[in-house]
């Protein structure tokens, strides 16, 4: 892992964060993944468990992700910084928009505006999703021997985290079991196998 952040860094990488997010939670795990894991800040390991627990946890994730990687690294001052850092550029354009509002709502601009950013908020969110798949339901760090290099890195699937994925989903639709019960199954089946 690199050197940590600096509290101003840990500042402007969530404002930046937060100013980019458009879409909800899920694409600011996109745009988190990007600006600290791929810094090696953290691991993805540790970057994904992050986004369990915080998915775990009551409120929207992305302001739940802030928190838990802001306290990650400089505990309750850092997890304070990286929240208000997060929220700050959604209340600055709201407060903007506002006092705007009603004299462009129906301007054609805007409307093309919002249309574009429909198609690229779940380009965004499908990345996040895929990259969670990824990570859940694939072993990555199988190597065998045999090329020139030395080990080569295969991916293969877990099989009980399959299975529990595929039930969980059955649950979901099937049974209409509430999300809430899955959330707690899974934190239970991740304590028990992994």
């Amino acid at each position: 892992m690199n050197d940590l952040p600096s509290l101003l860094q840990l500042f402007l990488i969530f404002f930046y964060i937060g100013f980019f997010t458009i879409g909800g939670g899920l694409v600011a795990i996109t745009l988190m993944q990007q600006q600290i894991v791929e810094r090696g800040w953290i691991t993805p390991d540790q970057f994904y468990n992050m986004v369990a627990i915080s998915e775990s946890t009551p409120g929207p994730i992305g302001i739940n992700m802030a928190t838990y990687v802001g306290n990650h690294f400089y505990g309750i001052p850092g997890g304070v910084i990286a929240t208000f850092a997060e929220v700050l550029p959604s209340l600055i354009c709201i407060l903007i928009i506002a006092r705007i509002i009603l004299k462009f709502k129906e301007s054609a601009l805007v409307k093309a505006a919002f249309t574009t950013l429909r198609p690229a908020s779940t380009g965004l969110i499908l990345v996040a999703a895929v990259n969670v798949i990824t990570l859940v339901l694939l072993n990555k760090n199988i190597t065998i021997a045999g090329s020139a290099e030395g080990l080569i890195n295969i991916y293969a699937i877990n099989t009980a985290n399959c299975i529990f994925y595929a039930l969980c989903v059955a649950s979901l639709f099937i049974f209409k079991l509430h999300p809430v019960i899955l959330i707690i199954a899974g934190a239970v089946f991740g304590v028990i196998f992994l």
